[in-house]
């Protein structure tokens, strides 16, 4: 133990996880030159290069890979050592909790969330952070209480459903659509798409939605997430599927519509908690888990949707 200074562990675990020491710096939020001493410590204690060059990128020795799966047990360890206590307190408790979720989870969640938290803890902060390059494993679940993402996605750890929403269109309120008195997807396709991005190779449910009819829709502006979507459509002649919760959000401060899908198109969405299995037990986790469902279980009475009269079916345009 006297040959290494533990505040290297975090580092070496995250050089491990990204093999890149720029981004490494960026997530420990250190200076290169700092993250490039830890790392030439790292390599003359371990007497190993650790990261070797391949081309335009870095890949792990053998030895490094092996490092995996020991540095991230052994963090695991030290942060449940860090967080122990001897009961857990929400009304007294300071604690400082971590959450990952997409912008669109958040801004749903935090308002009822809050109302609880005010009531029962209102000393304790949550700490929402960005999904956005999260790959759901291990790792990553030892620096975070919880993860709010989609299923369907692979991702590791213990999980609870949250909630069910369904995609829906939203259109400006002067769009030309929604004078037709019969809709049809076909109709959708021939019109310009606002969409969200959430990393390379990731399908939403909307996206599923015209692949599994095998057409491709005139996609005109990217944006990341969700959550700028609605507010993009205004005042313009793109439309975009966005869940059907943040439509009704939106709705009460920008002047758009928006359209239901006929039940045989329907696109769902199902949102769910992830933790690490040795979470399951931790009073404070129980409890934050406990809260983020109660928040959950009000959010479709706060968002509901009158959508206008016009639905989109299968059919295709005359």
């Amino acid at each position: 133990m006297k040959n290494l200074d533990l505040n290297l562990l975090p580092q070496l675990q995250v050089l491990l996880e990204l093999r890149n020491v720029s981004r490494a710096a960026e997530r420990l939020q250190l200076s290169q030159p700092a993250t490039s001493a830890a790392m030439a410590r790292l390599r003359r204690h371990f007497d190993d290069e650790l990261l070797v060059r391949t081309g335009r990128s870095y890949e792990l020795t053998p030895f490094a890979q092996s490092l995996v799966p020991l540095v991230d047990e052994a963090m695991l360890h030290i942060q449940r050592a860090t967080r122990v206590r001897s009961g857990f307190d929400a009304a007294t408790s300071e604690r400082e909790f971590v959450i990952a979720a997409s912008d669109y989870a958040a801004a749903l969640i935090v308002g009822p969330l809050r109302g609880i938290l005010q009531q029962e803890a209102p000393q304790v902060m949550v700490d929402f952070v960005p999904t956005s390059g999260l790959q759901g494993t291990m790792a990553e679940y030892s620096r975070m209480d919880l993860l709010v993402g989609p299923t369907g996605y692979k991702m590791q750890g213990e999980s609870k459903q949250l909630f069910r929403d369904s995609f829906v269109v939203v259109a400006d309120a002067r769009n030309p659509l929604l004078r037709l008195p019969r809709l049809t997807l076909q109709d959708l396709v021939g019109v310009p798409h606002a969409v969200g991005y959430f990393g390379e190779g990731i399908s939403t449910p909307a996206d599923k939605l015209f692949e599994s009819r095998g057409v491709r829709r005139r996609v005109a502006a990217v944006v990341a997430g969700f959550l700028s979507l609605p507010l993009l459509v205004e005042g313009t002649d793109l439309v975009a599927l966005v869940p059907r919760m943040l439509a009704s959000r939106a709705r009460r401060g920008a002047d758009i519509e928006v359209l239901e899908f006929a039940g045989e198109l329907e696109a769902a969405l199902v949102e769910a908690m992830y933790w690490h299995p040795s979470q399951t037990e931790d009073p404070a986790n129980l409890w934050l888990r406990s809260v983020v469902q109660r928040a959950c279980s009000q959010l479709h009475e706060i968002f509901p949707v009158t959508a206008h009269p016009v639905t989109v079916s299968a059919g295709l345009s005359a």
